[in-house]
């Protein structure tokens, strides 16, 4: 017949066209009947499909694909049930800013309000928690949605971006000549050149400058600038959140990490220096919200985001544009004005006072971490773990309460993603999911997760993943049979933690994968701690180390809140 189609293409082929042409490399999900045509279009495209035993494992697989690479990870997951599963990943890639697409299946339009299997109304749910929500209802537009997804979710500030689609627009079936078939690539992102005269006009003028360098320097890709800009200028720098290693922390005008509770002069720096200046890094937790800098302190905040600058605190310098591109010209102003020996003279003796308090510091840490105590002492544990990861591409995850913090207070970042954490949304669950997917980026890399006994409950099974998919990271779990945080919190307001609360029995976590082929060992002498993890990764698959901590002993994330909350001791 004259009028018969001649080239009809399938929703799933669509969609394949568009991976293919996204260059899209994993496609992280949970089986499910709704999405099983995204599937099949990352299997005609050749992409490895890697199924979580989870939805809000899966998506946390994908964020952590975003954050490494910075672009989004692809998260497909059924209707109903499937889609609620991810919405604390989701939330938690919100507030990290992770580029990340989730892609959830849906009824299709003959279905909803007939109180059909897993029906619910998805995309109210979560507009609140996602930079864009979006739902195709038309086969041929499914190319053209993709696109939108992709370049929401990684241009400017990274987030995550919710596509709904039904599974009748998947199913259907279009002439390929009608799909409409759109790609835009965003990068621009120009600076004002009155901007760096403010900047620097307000360095100049300072005494005690500092670098908070945050993701958003990250995302920029701004380490190698950041770390010329500090030469020239002589301005000490501090990193955070995906910041940390952008700028090694051997280096000599890096103070290591920016948050306060850390051994070092990060606590120094922020009440003291009176010209913070921000690049890519919030004013939030991390710093107290801004509430513990010197309120003559002048304050430069960098960001891709407007609606980031100025929150929680004015701003004298506000400047809306990429880190990157700022400090290229910031660092050709000092050579056009031939300022680099005048500034560095300048801030000499700031950075002679930071050493002080660092190198202090630091030797009176070594209390904590060199304890043989039995029960093993978290701090002690935290720098085991860190004179064992040693190499610049080690990556360690951390998960829970108090056992990331301590590992905050002690990981040396030579590079970036030496450490990666859940972030402000402190969502437990992720440490698994994220190990394993980084192994699954950087196959080359040792990846660790240290976490703590009760977060490792959320996602145990994902230790399967990691054996299905070849996977080998090792599990060290910082066992005090307590929920620890959350008992510091009682104890500091009541003195004493709520019976049937807090408390968790022992657990041989090292005996409970030996069925599926995961080696466990179980520490509780610190001089055992080194050689256990040499056997585990020797062990060449997944393996766990089960290690006994003190469960007396605070955390530095639990005093850290107790001192914001302004709870006593």
């Amino acid at each position: 017949m004259e009028n018969e189609p001649k080239n009809l293409k399938k929703g799933w082929e669509l969609i394949a066209e568009a991976f293919a042409q996204k260059g899209v490399e994993y496609l992280f999900t949970v089986p499910g009947e709704s999405i099983s045509p995204i599937q099949r279009a990352a299997e005609a495209s050749g992409i490895p499909i890697v199924s979580a035993r989870h939805e809000q494992a899966a998506t946390f697989m994908a964020e952590t694909y975003g954050r490494m690479t910075g672009k989004p990870g692809l998260v497909a997951v059924t209707f109903g049930p499937g889609f609620t599963n991810t919405l604390s990943a989701i939330q938690n890639a919100n507030l990290s800013n992770s580029p990340l697409i989730l892609m959830a299946g849906a009824h299709g339009a003959p279905s909803p309000d007939r109180l059909g299997l897993q029906d619910m109304k998805q995309e109210p749910i979560i507009e609140s928690i996602v930079k864009k929500s979006l739902v195709c209802r038309q086969t041929e537009r499914l190319p053209d949605y993709i696109d939108m997804a992709f370049r929401y979710a990684g241009t400017g500030r990274p987030g995550p971006v919710f596509l709904e689609l039904p599974i009748d627009v998947l199913d259907g079936a279009v002439e390929s000549e009608n799909a409409v078939r759109l790609h835009t690539e965003v990068a621009s992102r120009p600076i004002d050149p009155n901007d760096v005269v403010k900047m620097m006009t307000l360095i100049k003028e300072s005494q005690k400058p500092v670098i908070m360098a945050g993701s958003g320097a990250y995302f920029s890709q701004a380490g190698p600038e950041l770390a010329q800009f500090v030469e020239k200028a002589g301005i000490p720098v501090f990193t955070g959140k995906f910041g940390r290693g952008i700028v090694p922390d051997s280096h000599p005008l890096c103070f290591e990490s920016s948050v306060g509770l850390r051994p070092g002069a990060a606590a120094l720096a922020t009440i003291d220096s009176d010209c913070i200046i921000l690049l890519g890094n919030r004013l939030c937790l991390y710093n107290a919200t801004g509430s513990l800098y010197r309120p003559d302190a002048k304050i430069i905040q960098v960001d891709i985001e407007p609606e980031e600058i100025g929150r929680n605190r004015s701003v004298d310098a506000a400047i809306f544009g990429d880190v990157k591109r700022l400090l290229e010209a910031c660092t050709h102003w000092i050579d056009a004005k031939g300022a680099g020996e005048s500034l560095r003279e300048r801030f000499a003796p700031w950075i002679a006072q930071l050493q002080k308090e660092h190198d202090n510091n630091k030797e009176l840490s070594k209390f904590h971490y060199t304890s043989d105590q039995v029960p093993i002492h978290p701090a002690r544990l935290a720098k085991e773990i860190d004179r064992f990861m040693d190499r610049p591409d080690d990556i360690i995850v951390y998960d829970g309460g108090d056992m990331p913090t301590w590992m905050l207070s002690y990981r040396t970042c030579e590079a970036p993603w030496n450490e990666m954490a859940s972030g402000l949304y402190g969502c437990l669950g992720c440490g698994l999911p994220y190990a394993a997917a980084s192994k699954l980026i950087r196959p080359q890399s040792r990846v660790m997760l240290c976490t703590g006994d009760g977060s490792i409950g959320f996602s145990f099974m994902e230790l399967e993943t990691c054996v299905r998919k070849g996977l080998p990271i090792v599990v060290v779990i910082g066992n005090n049979n307590l929920w620890g945080m959350t008992a510091n919190s009682m104890k500091l307001k009541f003195k004493r933690h709520i019976p049937n609360t807090v408390e968790l029995d022992f657990v041989p976590y090292h005996k409970l994968m030996e069925a599926i082929g995961i080696q466990g060992f179980f520490v509780e002498n610190p001089a055992d701690i080194g050689p256990a993890l040499k056997a585990a990764f020797d062990s060449g698959g997944p393996a766990i180390v089960n290690v006994m901590t003190d469960p007396s002993i605070m955390g530095p994330g639990s005093a850290g809140l107790a001192m914001i909350a302004g709870n006593e001791f």
